[in-house]
């Protein structure tokens, strides 16, 4: 009998994957259209965090939000009520966007208009790590609840983010929570990542956050 074959199926699919990611990534820079890839665990904030951003921005930026779930309309809906257009984007049991997703939405939305495009990917900590989706940049959401040793139970995520923000800090009495132990186990998995404490709710920390954001919008339209 001849040798056993044996075929990388991750490798053939990641590979497309980041092909399509790029394209993506192309398009939108030619467009100089910014485009976050919002990541964080189901209650985390995600939708708190980009409707106070998003209320912190200036007035004239036109902005764009796909909210990416499983199934339902909920974050859209919100997104609409504060007068962002928004599209939902049911992934039809995938725990997260993938480049093929990204771009299927891309076309549909029409984002040669928009200079911030806010994707609210599927709330977990490990599928949407896993799949480049051609964003400008990958920004996750830590809260206090959840607990300080996250980025040692998930480090894909926080390697592949240049900004975490660990929100929730009106929590902080209630939950052992370490803030030093925190940021020290992302820089260990990230040392490049920007740490913001942040509270979506209360609006505090929020302004550093928001600066920091513009000025990578305006390092991508240069």
């Amino acid at each position: 009998m001849g040798e056993v074959r044996v075929i990388n199926v991750n490798m053939g699919i990641f590979e497309k994957n980041d092909s399509v990611a790029a394209v993506n990534r192309e398009k939108l820079r030619a467009e100089k259209t910014f485009m976050i890839n919002l990541m964080a665990s189901p209650g985390a904030g995600k939708t708190t965090t980009l409707l106070k951003t998003i209320e912190l921005l200036p007035k004239d930026m036109k902005i764009g939000v796909m909210e990416a779930d499983i199934d339902a309309t909920i974050d859209a809906e919100k997104i609409n009520a504060a007068g962002v257009r928004s599209i939902q984007v049911h992934t039809n049991g995938n725990c997260a966007m993938d480049a093929e997703m990204t771009r299927q939405a891309l076309e549909e939305f029409e984002t040669s208009d928009l200079d911030l495009l806010v994707m609210e990917n599927v709330g977990n900590l490990v599928c949407p790590a896993e799949t480049d989706t051609g964003s400008s940049i990958n920004v996750a959401i830590l809260s206090i609840p959840e607990g300080d040793d996250k980025p040692l139970k998930y480090p894909l995520m926080f390697q592949i983010c240049h900004c975490v923000l660990i929100n929730k800090i009106d929590t902080r009495e209630y939950f052992d929570f370490d803030d030093a132990a925190a940021v020290e186990r992302i820089k260990f998995c990230n040392p490049e990542a920007e740490v913001f404490f942040i509270c979506a709710k209360t609006g505090e920390g929020m302004g550093a956050w928001v600066e920091w954001l513009r000025q990578r919008m305006a390092e991508w339209t240069r």
